[in-house]
């Protein structure tokens, strides 16, 4: 292999070659993605990708929601509309519009992942700009056809080891289905589901009550009743966990939990089966169901993870026009001391239970997530996700959880991504920014080299296999 460049490693020179040291010892270790939101038919049909846009453009929305901030429409880019309107389909078009645009992302880490995936997925060392968009576009396009370049083959190279998608409970896994029957799904599998209730647990759902009649008739079982309700999860919970499920996924607005009795959750979920539920309402069931979950999860073993903290569809004329996860949602101010006090009075110090937890907030990292963490055996922390996934604050992450919960009460890295191709390049990058800081810890004569190389590998491999109950 060619040696590492260093990319994102420290500058300081001393720290900078023990870095080098500590990365080569997770470059090539096998990918383990906990967590993201690949659509599992990419990798259950293996077909080819499409053009060089549909595949990195159009269903990004960290890149069309920032040319959305200066005046160019998803339509122009692609991005399919819920209203009729008609979108742009002529993939070189978007490719020289986004080209045209590349200025805008000056500094992100978009532009860091994308101009990582162009170098080490596909070969392409031409720098991207206007002048240049026909040739990179040519040249990717021109990759997409060549069989090594399909999906599996992709996955084959990239080195992923476990792949988890996220699935509704109203899902068939039909996707799953296929990939277990050709070796790559089920139990064990390189390619799992994950359970997300959300639509039909949150009130506030676009037809939450249709989808819960829907959840009734797969589950078969009678969800007119509260309990028929939890039956029907229960059951579906089974189907996803023979699917390879090892964990749920919970993206709430908050982290509120609530513990209520049986006949007071039975007319809440009433009330909301009627059109009668206010968005109080709305919100106490949500935090209810986090207990019952929690619940849930010790019986069946599927560890929790917790993801609140956005306002969904801020922008209105967004979601009206091209629907939901297309850029317009934002993150607020997140409270977790408070509100996961019910849940943590219940099973917090469970061993049997395990609850990943998220924020979109970093100012909780120090002040309330590290030290939760690092006091409840059912608790760890999941890595910066979404507005976070930067190497700035996977720097900061690592400051400010590591003197209350260590290294051993973080869950290792999520790509948290729809987007395929750029995988192996996140993962890559939150290696990179992990030997850099446990470079300085060496450096600084606070850890020794060797407890470093141990700490990096666990962190890059062995946590997320652990924790997320992936090891075969």
């Amino acid at each position: 292999m060619p040696p590492p460049t260093d990319l994102l490693l420290p500058s300081d020179p001393s720290q900078r070659s023990i870095a080098r040291d500590l990365y080569a010892l997770v470059r090539d270790r096998p990918l383990i993605s906990p967590h993201g939101h690949v659509d599992p038919a990419i990798l259950a049909e293996d077909r080819p990708f499409p053009d060089p846009a549909q595949l990195i453009i159009v269903p990004d929305h960290y890149l069309t929601r920032m040319l959305l901030s200066q005046g160019v429409p998803p339509a122009r880019l692609g991005v399919p509309s819920v209203n009729g309107e008609p979108v742009q389909t002529d993939g070189r078009a978007i490719w020289r519009l986004f080209t045209e645009h590349w200025h805008l992302f000056r500094g992100t880490p978009s532009r860091l992942w994308l101009e990582q995936t162009f170098r080490d997925v596909f070969g392409v060392e031409t720098a991207l700009r206007p002048a240049t968009a026909d040739e990179v576009y040519d040249a990717i396009a021109a990759r997409l056809a060549e069989p090594e370049f399909r999906p599996r083959a992709l996955f084959e190279r990239f080195g992923i080891e476990v792949l988890a998608t996220t699935e509704s409970p109203l899902d068939d896994l039909h996707q799953h289905a296929k990939l277990a029957a050709d070796g790559w799904g089920g139990p064990g599998g390189r390619v799992i589901t994950t359970f997300r209730p959300d639509n039909v647990v949150d009130m506030e759902f676009d037809n939450w009550a249709g989808n819960v009649r829907r959840l009734g008739e797969v589950a078969g079982t009678d969800t007119g009743t509260y309990a028929g309700y939890l039956e029907a999860l229960r059951r579906r919970r089974e189907a996803f966990i023979a699917a390879g499920a090892t964990s749920s996924d919970h993206g709430h607005p908050t982290a509120r939990t609530l513990r209520l009795d049986t006949v007071e959750a039975s007319a809440l979920y009433a009330k909301g089966l009627r059109g009668e539920a206010t968005a109080a309402d709305a919100e106490a069931f949500r935090a209810h169901m986090l207990v019952e979950f929690a619940r849930m999860s010790i019986d069946d073993g599927l560890v929790m993870q917790l993801h609140p903290g956005a306002v969904r569809n801020h922008n209105r004329w967004l979601h009206a026009t091209h629907g939901r996860d297309v850029g317009g949602d934002i993150p607020q101010a997140t409270e977790y001391l408070h509100a996961l006090t019910p849940l943590l009075d219940a099973y917090g110090n469970d061993p049997r239970l395990r609850v990943v937890l998220y924020t979109l907030d970093e100012y909780t990292f120090t002040r309330e997530l590290a030290p939760l963490a690092g006091g409840y055996a059912a608790l760890y922390l999941g890595a910066p996700w979404w507005f976070l996934d930067s190497p700035e604050v996977l720097r900061r992450f690592r400051e400010a959880v590591t003197e209350s919960a260590g290294f051993y009460n973080t869950a290792g890295f999520v790509d948290d991504t729809r987007a395929f191709c750029s995988i192996p390049v996140r993962h890559d990058v939150a290696r990179r920014i992990d030997a850099g800081y446990l470079a300085r810890l060496v450096a600084e004569h606070r850890l020794p080299l060797d407890e470093a190389a141990e700490t990096i590998v666990d962190l890059a491999y062995h946590l997320p296999r652990r924790i997320f109950k992936l090891e075969r």
